[in-house]
């Protein structure tokens, strides 16, 4: 495959330096761009945040424990369980993982569930979100190319993903869990054997005149012809069950975003003396087949 281009998306050698930094815009908002000159390359970002510095941990209020069994006149001053069967109160603590031993602090207010034994329905509830999280219709990320259908062999194609955090309210047991997923990781197949990441960075479109440029998700293509791209997300989770601190879900879920086809062309440039207007006959001109 070949395009004739007058150096159509091709940057003419970058002088940006060690600090520079750049702001663009897309459907996620503003995206800061800064230059690493280690690499060469331009650098969006990294959209995952950190993780949750906090420990949290659940008592169950109102419970005698010589019997086992819950207090009615503690019930009747705690907080109201009426959204279910058997609601029972339940007060969290909260601490910062770097503390040893913990440092506990209630958090307010308390919150219900509802189940003759609480302690059991939440123990379940953990050993069965995980599978619940990767079954959920999470969104993969959208896949962008720039450019796009068509880019060059030899020059830098940028690729970028627009993601964000989504969230979903399921019945585990007979609670209300909400379940949170944070995309934190991706992945490029570029298609030609060539794979990156996973890196935090979703990386971010760049303006049409910057095109060609080097940043830290774009690809160069050593051969014409057209490839299939795609683009894999890892989401972490966390649940809150009836309105709880957020727990973080064991593991994480991968989701592939539909394949993309991008076709790589090469480029010729030739010059031509000939006045087309002139000389309309001469090489170069419309119409006027190469010689």
């Amino acid at each position: 495959m070949c395009l004739v281009v007058g150096g159509l998306f091709i940057a003419s050698p970058s002088n940006a330096q060690q600090g520079d930094s750049d702001i663009s815009w897309s459907q996620r908002g503003i995206g800061v761009w800064r230059y690493d000159a280690g690499s060469g390359s331009w650098v969006d970002l990294p959209a995952a945040g950190a993780e949750d510095p906090k420990q949290y941990k659940f008592e169950l209020l109102c419970l005698d424990s010589g019997q086992n069994n819950f207090d009615k006149a503690c019930l009747a001053g705690a907080a109201e369980c009426k959204d279910g069967e058997n609601g029972r109160p339940v007060r969290w603590f909260e601490s910062l993982k770097a503390f040893d031993p913990p440092a506990w602090t209630a958090m307010r207010p308390d919150r219900c569930m509802y189940s003759e034994k609480p302690t059991d329905v939440l123990e379940q509830i953990a050993a069965q979100i995980r599978s619940k999280f990767q079954q959920l219709p999470v969104s993969p990320a959208a896949s962008g190319i720039q450019p796009f259908p068509h880019t060059l062999k030899g020059a830098e194609t940028n690729f970028f993903a627009e993601a964000s955090e989504q969230t979903f309210t399921v019945n585990m047991l007979g609670q209300k869990v909400v379940i949170n997923a944070e995309p934190v990781e991706y992945q490029w197949d570029y298609g030609d054997g060539t794979k990156f990441g996973p890196v935090q960075t979703m990386g971010g479109p760049l303006p049409e005149e910057r095109w060609g440029e080097k940043t830290r998700t774009s690809h160069v293509y050593t051969g014409t012809s057209d490839y299939r791209v795609v683009l894999t997300t890892t989401f972490r989770g966390t649940y809150s069950v009836n309105g709880g601190p957020s727990l973080p879900i064991p593991g994480t879920g991968q989701f592939g975003s539909p394949p993309q086809n991008v076709s790589v062309w090469r480029s010729i440039t030739r010059n031509y003396a000939d006045n087309c207007i002139v000389n309309p006959q001469g090489e170069g001109c419309p119409g006027v087949p190469e010689k």
